[in-house]
């Protein structure tokens, strides 16, 4: 076996950037950033979720999002329902214009 073939195995602290949970697991992550845990020095990988912070472990319903990704998900979700509300009313207005001149010539 090659040795150059496996990327290097090593201790990382990973930071949950929402509650600032912090937990020691081993990792090929190769981060640039150090940081001081219980009295280590560790390369520091931030994660935005994690079990600290997740509804499913936490048992809350509402998702806390420091990175605000949630936040852009529903307003995006939000523009495009409201589009799709528009179009449709616009097909409905077309349709009774339609219906209507059909009327008016079925009475001429």
């Amino acid at each position: 076996m090659k040795k150059e073939g496996h990327p290097p195995y090593q201790e990382v602290l990973f930071v949950d950037s929402s509650t600032n949970f912090r937990f020691v697991c081993g990792s090929t992550l190769r981060p640039k950033e150090k940081e001081m845990y219980e009295g280590k020095e560790y390369p520091v990988y931030k994660v935005p979720v994690s079990s600290a912070s997740h509804p499913f472990f936490t048992g809350s319903t509402s998702f806390i999002d420091s990175e605000g990704r949630v936040d852009k998900f529903v307003k995006r979700y939000a523009k495009k329902a409201e589009q799709h509300k528009e179009e449709e009313e616009a097909k409905e207005e077309a349709e009774a214009k339609k219906a209507a001149a059909k009327k008016s010539k079925k009475k001429s």
